[in-house]
């Protein structure tokens, strides 16, 4: 995808409203005008590494922000270059690691804990909220031009026509990746193809469905207690158990991890298609398992194919595949679809 301009994120909850903000390892400070800025350091501490471990692993992670304001990297000056983020910590560490050697102010937006992309979509990462920053630190007063940069995946929440008739500064949109932001500020603001092009591959795919697997698999563990527990006091039901607890899993896995995997290769368009087509794929391993009858083999197939295409279609909020708009229409037919799904499994298990 050559121009992300048009995406827009749709991630899940909202971050809650009393975040505790974490602490920072702040590198000196600078004076500017008398006032004082503190410095931020662009080395990850191990605190940071397990910081990221544990919001990849879905643990605190809507609470996982730090306090919004003007910070200082390396050893700014008047005529510095300005860089915007979200104040979700993993987005400000992943920033601040690659201005390693850089003199620039960074400015954090308070987008309540939410990453770049998503809090453009939902709005905190927007025009309201950059000009609010702007005004409020008084930035105006600390550098001697008026540009600002603000990253490619944040251009839909904030209209650079906007920001320059309420704050009187311009908005450069960097290249989409961090990693880039060092060359791109040394070419003089000039970003290349490569730069602007939003990639999503196998790397970036397993990344993000790792968060999926995550919380699916928190409640598929909480499930399969109660199913070991179940054959362990009926003893009459411990087959159909095992095998509920086999196909669970399968579903599980497909639909994040496998379902992510294969996304370009599956078939349709819309997410909940792509993950139940491979959820009817992996059905077939616990079909060959346990030799299943014919109404059993479709109720577990089907049962499946619906968890599975119910876990993908958090991959919505996560990829460049989709939009908002393509978003709700695909709810609006996949949440029934699946229910109905369901209730045809258990009908078919019945009968």
């Amino acid at each position: 995808m050559d121009n992300n301009e048009n995406i827009e994120c749709t991630c899940g909850s909202e971050a809650p409203a009393d975040i505790k903000y974490r602490a920072l390892d702040f590198d000196g400070q600078a004076v500017v005008n008398g006032r004082e800025i503190y410095g931020i350091s662009t080395k990850w501490s191990l605190r940071d590494y397990l910081g990221e471990i544990m919001v990849r692993l879905d643990i605190n992670r809507m609470n996982y922000a730090v306090k919004p304001g003007l910070y200082a990297v390396g050893r700014p000056g008047p005529g510095s270059q300005v860089v915007v983020s979200a104040n979700y910590k993993l987005s400000f560490d992943v920033l601040r690691r690659e201005l390693n050697g850089l003199n620039v102010w960074l400015l954090v937006l308070d987008t309540k804990g939410v990453n770049v992309w998503c809090a453009a979509g939902k709005g905190t990462f927007g025009t309201k909220e950059l000009v609010r920053m702007v005004l409020d630190e008084k930035l105006a007063e600390i550098v001697s031009h008026k540009n600002i940069i603000i990253p490619q995946l944040g251009a839909p929440g904030v209209s650079a026509t906007l920001v320059q008739m309420m704050s009187e500064f311009n908005v450069i949109y960097g290249p989409v990746r961090a990693e880039d932001l060092s060359i791109f500020i040394k070419n003089g603001m000039k970003a290349d193809k490569a730069m602007r092009t939003v990639h999503f591959g196998l790397a970036d795919r397993m990344a993000v469905s790792l968060l999926d697997f995550v919380t699916a698999a928190k409640i598929g563990f909480i499930a399969s207690i109660i199913l070991v527990l179940s054959a362990w006091r009926f003893p009459v039901f411990g087959r159909a158990a095992l095998i509920l607890a086999i196909a669970m899993w399968c579903a599980i896995i497909t639909g994040s991890l496998l379902s992510a995997a294969a996304l370009p290769f599956l078939p349709g368009r819309a997410f909940s298609v792509k993950g139940g087509v491979a959820g009817l794929i992996v059905s077939l391993v616990p079909v060959y398992m346990f030799k299943l009858g014919v109404f059993h083999a479709l109720a577990v197939s089907v049962a499946i194919c619906a968890v599975s295409a119910y876990i993908s279609v958090n991959f919505t909020g996560a990829s460049t595949f989709t939009s908002l708009s393509g978003v709700r229409k695909e709810l609006k037919y996949a949440i029934p679809s699946i229910i109905g799904l369901l209730v045809a499994a258990g009908a078919l298990a019945v009968l």
